[in-house]
C-alpha cells in the first residue's frame, strides 16, 4: 500500500472477494531533507494508508526499506548514467524490492500471495504457466515495468485493479468510503522528489558530470557537453552548438565522453541488442521469432524479429527503423496481450 488510489482499491477488491488481508508499506530512502517530497512514502501517503487499513478493518505495517533501497535502485540508477546509459530504476525496485524484498517479507508473516497496485493480468496458459498479461486499460498497462518476474514471483502475484479500467478504480475505492479514490497520480521518480534527475546527479554523484567533446558521426568535434548525463537521446534543445541544420543527440560514447549527434533523419534504428533477459516463462526460445517491441514505457509497440543469441542476449530487427531507441531502457516483446520477457538495450 502506497497511499494512493490504486494500492488502496486493490486492498479493498480483496477483502470484498473474502481474503485474508494485510497491508504494508514500504518506507524507501529520501535524501537527507527531503523526506517530505518523497511521492512513495511522505508522512502524508503513510497516514492515507493507514486510514485506508482502518476503513478496511485490516492490519497495517511499514516496512524499512532504505537502506536496501539506496544501496541497490539508487545506486543501479547512479551506476547506469556513469555508463552512459540511461536507466529505469522501476525495473530494479520492481526485481529487487517489491518482489525480493518485500514478498520475502510477505511470506515471513505467512502470507501466500502479495498484491500490488500495478495495471497487468495473470493468467495460467494451458500448459500450467503464469502468464503476464496487459491491463484491460492500455492507458495505463504496467507490464512493461513487471517484465522482470519470474515464474515463482507471478505464482506469488496478485494484480485486482488490472481487470478495470482507471475510472472504474476510482469509482469503486470512493464507493468503499476511501479517502485516497480522488488522489492524483504521480509520474515522476519516486527518490527524485519532484526534482529533476540532472540536479539529483549533481548533489550525489557529480563526479559523473565530465565535459566532454559534442562530435558528428564522422568524429568531428562541434562543441563541448556538460556531462553525458545531462542530455536525452533524440534531445534537441539546449545542445548549446551553432548549426545551419537542427542536430539531435544520436548516442553517448561513455567510453570517449563524447556526445555524439546528428541531423534528424539519422535518429532511426533499424536493430538494437539486449542483455540480462527475462524470459517469463522460465524457458528462452531457441528460435527467432516475431514479436511486438516496446522500447521504453511509454513508446507504442513495432512489430520485429526476435533473435536469442544465448547468455542472456537478444537481437531485434525492426521492421522499419524506429526513434529514440536507448541504452539502459528495456526493450520488452509482446505477443497479443502477452508479455514474453525482456531485457536491457545495450
Amino acid at each position: 500500500m502506497s497511499g494512493g488510489v490504486d494500492s488502496s482499491a486493490a486492498a479493498a477488491l480483496l477483502k470484498q472477494q473474502g481474503y485474508d488481508v494485510t497491508g504494508m508499506m514500504l518506507r524507501l530512502w529520501s535524501e537527507p531533507g527531503k523526506a517530505e517530497s518523497n511521492r512513495c512514502c511522505t508522512p502524508d501517503s503513510m497516514a492515507q494508508a493507514r486510514r485506508v487499513a482502518g476503513i478496511l478493518d485490516i492490519p497495517f505495517y511499514v516496512v524499512d526499506a532504505k537502506e536496501i533501497f539506496r544501496e541497490t535502485v539508487v545506486q543501479y540508477f547512479l551506476d547506469g548514467y556513469a555508463r552512459g546509459e540511461t536507466p529505469n530504476p522501476c525495473l530494479m525496485c520492481n526485481r529487487q524490492i517489491r518482489w525480493t524484498f518485500l514478498l520475502n517479507r510477505a511470506l515471513a508473516l505467512g502470507a501466500e500471495f502479495l498484491a500490488t497496485g500495478h495495471y497487468a493480468r495473470i493468467e495460467k496458459n494451458e500448459r500450467g504457466k503464469s502468464e503476464l498479461l496487459r491491463a484491460v486499460d492500455y492507458s495505463k498497462d504496467q507490464s512493461y515495468v513487471l517484465h522482470v518476474l519470474t515464474q515463482e514471483q507471478l505464482r506469488r502475484a496478485l494484480f485486482p485493479v488490472g481487470e478495470y479500467p482507471k475510472s472504474e478504480i476510482r469509482r469503486i475505492a470512493a464507493d468503499f468510503g476511501l479517502p485516497t479514490a480522488s488522489r492524483v497520480d504521480s509520474q515522476d521518480l519516486c527518490f527524485l522528489a519532484g526534482d529533476d534527475y540532472r540536479n539529483f546527479i549533481q548533489r550525489n554523484a557529480s563526479e559523473i558530470l565530465k565535459p566532454g567533446d559534442i562530435v558528428m558521426r564522422d568524429g568531428k568535434a562541434i562543441g563541448r557537453h556538460t556531462g553525458l548525463a545531462n542530455y536525452t537521446i533524440g534531445q534537441r534543445k539546449g545542445l548549446g552548438v551553432a548549426s545551419s541544420t537542427p542536430l539531435y543527440v544520436l548516442a553517448k560514447d561513455a567510453t570517449r565522453n563524447a556526445l555524439i549527434v546528428g541531423a534528424q533523419e539519422e535518429l532511426g534504428f533499424t536493430e538494437l541488442t539486449a542483455r540480462d533477459v527475462n524470459w517469463i516463462s522460465g524457458e528462452a526460445p531457441l528460435e527467432p521469432f516475431r514479436a511486438q517491441v516496446k522500447i521504453r514505457y511509454t513508446a507504442k509497440e513495432v512489430a520485429a524479429l526476435v533473435i536469442p543469441m544465448g547468455q542472456g542476449q537478444v537481437k531485434v530487427k525492426f521492421d522499419a527503423p524506429v526513434r529514440d531507441a536507448t541504452a539502459g531502457q528495456a526493450a520488452v516483446f509482446y505477443q497479443g496481450d502477452v508479455a514474453l520477457g525482456g531485457g536491457t538495450i545495450n
